[in-house]
C-alpha cells in the first residue's frame, strides 16, 4: 500500500490542491460580496464586467469539474496507470483551473478559454490512461 501512495503522490496531492483552491475560491467569492454589499442568498446578476460575478463563476466553474477530476483520477490509480502520465495530467489539471481562476478574475476571456482547454484536455488525458491500463 505504501508504494501506491509513493508512486501515485502527486495525482495524490492534488485532492487536497484542489480542494484548497475550492476554498479559496469560496473565500474570495465571499469577501468581494460582502465589500460589494450583496445581499446573502440573493441572486448574482450575470454581469461579466463585475468582478463578483466572475469570482462567483470561477468558483461554481471549479466546482462542476472536481467530482469528474476525483473519480477519474480515482479510477486511473485503481486500474494501474503509469504515474507518470497520471501525475503529469493531475498537475495539468490543477494548473489549467488556478490559471482559469486567475484569469476569470481579469476578465481575461481568451485565455481563460485556454487554460479551461488544458484542465478539460488534461481530465480527457486522466481517463484515457484510465482506460489504456484497464485494457492493457
Amino acid at each position: 500500500m505504501e508504494n501506491l501512495l509513493t508512486v501515485y503522490m502527486p495525482a495524490i496531492a492534488s485532492f487536497g490542491i484542489i480542494g484548497g483552491l475550492l476554498l479559496v475560491q469560496l473565500v474570495i467569492a465571499d469577501i468581494i460580496g460582502i465589500v460589494n454589499k450583496q445581499p446573502p442568498g440573493t441572486p448574482i446578476p450575470a454581469d461579466h464586467s463585475k468582478l463578483l460575478f466572475r469570482a462567483h463563476r470561477a468558483h461554481a466553474n471549479t466546482n462542476e469539474s472536481v467530482a469528474a477530476f476525483i473519480a477519474l483520477t480515482l479510477f486511473a490509480i485503481a486500474m494501474s496507470a503509469p504515474p507518470f502520465w497520471l501525475n503529469t495530467l493531475c498537475l495539468a489539471y490543477i494548473a489549467g483551473r488556478v490559471g482559469h481562476m486567475l484569469c476569470y478574475y481579469a476578465n481575461l476571456k481568451i485565455l481563460r478559454s485556454i487554460f479551461f482547454g488544458i484542465a478539460t484536455l488534461a481530465l480527457v488525458g486522466i481517463l484515457a490512461v484510465g482506460i489504456a491500463a484497464c485494457l492493457g
